[in-house]
């Protein structure tokens, strides 16, 4: 897809016309009401993950006040059972925890969905040990400058805080748990399907009506959970990396759920995509959460010997020496069978945008949104939420007045 200004984006847009009804209004005195169809703005790691360290409140409220309708946290579970937001239960890379001289002794290897890792596990820290230690930006491209400053939250408090920011902010606000590495948590005793549930229970958000989205690249979990709970759950998808021709690769630890593996089943990640797969995810899913290279690939503007040529001189390859491919029939056959389809993960650095997208990730955006997703994992929440703007501004006469309205616009869902 050129730009989305081919034939084949005229048919989409055309389709997202259909796909997304006219906004409804509430009483004057309360929030207008977007069409529940409408996009969501999921806030990867927080929303504002571009900006501050992964996981803090700090973090989900600066996602939220960028426009954020969910908050994402990955849990892990602590020595005592407690449900921390961490990306993996490897502390090593999002905490400070290996300059604290008081937990040195901690660093082991352990044995993660089958790969010897050395580090330090949230499994070997009580929750009191946990308070101790400070968040850090992963990423070597964004700003550091945050490192050390701010706690791991439980997601109880994660909980608490969304429901208070709910209710500042007039609008509906949910989360978007992750199971992270749910057999190997089972492995350790430490299971954390039950613990989940427990807390939303407490939370009362146990229930289907409830601001909430559990998701898993497993699928043993999700099928336990639909056995427990009303839930919405989101089967995530994963893979290695885009060929160069713009097919995926399936390398091991990425080609396929871990509990697959353990229990010999045969496929990969991209068999849960095929209509087949699509049917057996809709026996105790909700919906998927893609790699968005699934729904809308690129492939090297030059190939030799098999590998990317650097076209932009940069002296380094990555998406800008990239085109984008047309999209697939992803979304179409899971619409067809009822399932959402909320793709990640939207960045905004320059080397992670194709060149079709003209060095804008609101391009990007739009390009989902006009093939018709239910929402978007963005890492700037910002951004997902100004190209959301535009979009429904270019496809819904009555937007405008929801958007100039002094109260806030809420999606109902």
């Amino acid at each position: 897809m050129k730009r989305l200004t081919s034939t084949a984006a005229s048919i989409l847009m055309a389709g997202s016309l259909l796909a997304f009804a006219p906004l409804t209004f509430a009483d004057p005195g309360g929030p207008q009401r977007i069409d529940a169809r409408t996009p969501l703005v999921i806030g990867h790691r927080g929303g504002a993950t571009g900006y501050l360290p992964d996981h803090t409140l700090e973090n989900y409220a600066l996602g939220i006040a960028l426009g954020a309708d969910y908050v994402e946290p990955d849990l892990v579970a602590t020595k005592d059972g407690h449900l921390i937001a961490r990306h993996e239960p490897n502390l090593i890379d999002t905490t400070n925890v290996k300059d604290l001289p008081q937990f040195a002794n901690r660093k082991r290897v352990a044995v993660l969905d089958g790969i010897p890792t050395e580090g330090f596990w949230a499994s070997d820290f009580t929750l009191a040990e946990i308070k101790q230690l400070r968040a850090i930006q992963p990423l070597a491209e964004r700003d550091p400058s945050f490192n050390g400053m701010f706690q791991i939250p439980t997601l109880e408090e994660i909980i608490e805080f969304v429901k208070r920011k709910s209710r500042e902010e007039n609008r509906r606000i949910g989360i978007y748990p992750e199971t992270k590495h749910p057999t190997y948590h089972q492995a350790i005793g430490l299971a954390l399907e039950d613990r989940l549930l427990a807390v939303l229970t407490r939370a009362g958000w146990n229930h289907r009506s409830a601001p909430v989205f559990i998701q898993s690249f497993e699928t043993a979990n999700l099928k336990y959970l639909r056995s427990r709970t009303s839930v919405r759950l989101i089967q995530l998808v994963d893979a290695d990396d885009v060929n160069p021709d713009g097919t995926l690769a399936f390398n091991k630890p990425f080609d396929k759920p871990y509990d697959w593996v353990v229990s010999g089943r045969a496929g990969l990640f991209k068999d849960l995509l095929t209509p087949q797969g699509l049917a057996e995810v809709r026996s105790y899913a909700d919906g998927i959460g893609p790699w968005k290279y699934y729904l809308i690939s690129t492939a090297c503007k030059q190939i030799v010997n098999g590998a990317c040529v650097d076209v932009t001189g940069d002296g380094a390859v990555d998406e800008r020496d990239r085109m984008v491919l047309p999209p697939s029939n992803v979304v179409a056959n899971a619409h067809a069978l009822g399932l959402l389809v909320h793709p990640y993960t939207f960045r905004n650095e320059q080397r992670r945008i194709a060149s079709d997208f003209k060095a804008n990730p609101v391009n990007e955006f739009l390009a989902f949104y006009e093939l018709g997703v239910d929402g978007v994992f963005a890492d700037f929440a910002d951004t997902a939420f100004a190209a959301r703007a535009m979009f429904l501004l270019k496809t819904d006469p009555n937007y405008a007045r929801c958007l100039v309205n002094e109260r806030k616009c809420e999606r109902p869902d």
